[in-house]
């Protein structure tokens, strides 16, 4: 499902309802071990179940002072993201396309 290479967390090609639990759970134990760098440059499919996992990371993180950085995010879920208002919760890196 994940690749978590060093404090870089990179979740599997999909990010949708069917496995947004699974995709939720990794992240927050990558959290846990320290991981702040989340590549989302693989993700292909994406539905708002991928905002609101992003948001969760995101809060989690922030609980526990530390901010997460989002590197490029796939356009289709920077239209989802920018869809629910929600871009300056999720900042990405600056070279997103």
């Amino acid at each position: 499902m994940n690749n978590k290479a060093g404090s870089m967390f990179k979740p599997a090609a999909s990010l949708t309802i069917d496995n947004a639990r699974q995709t939720l759970a990794a992240g927050l134990q990558a959290i846990a071990a320290g991981a702040l760098d989340f590549d989302l440059s693989d993700v292909l499919r994406v539905d708002s179940s991928a905002v609101a996992t992003l948001l969760e990371w995101q809060r989690r993180a922030l609980q526990q002072g530390k901010t997460l950085r989002f590197g490029v995010l796939p356009v289709n879920l920077q239209s989802l993201i920018a869809l629910y208002g929600v871009a300056d919760l999720l900042p990405a890196s600056a070279d997103t396309p």
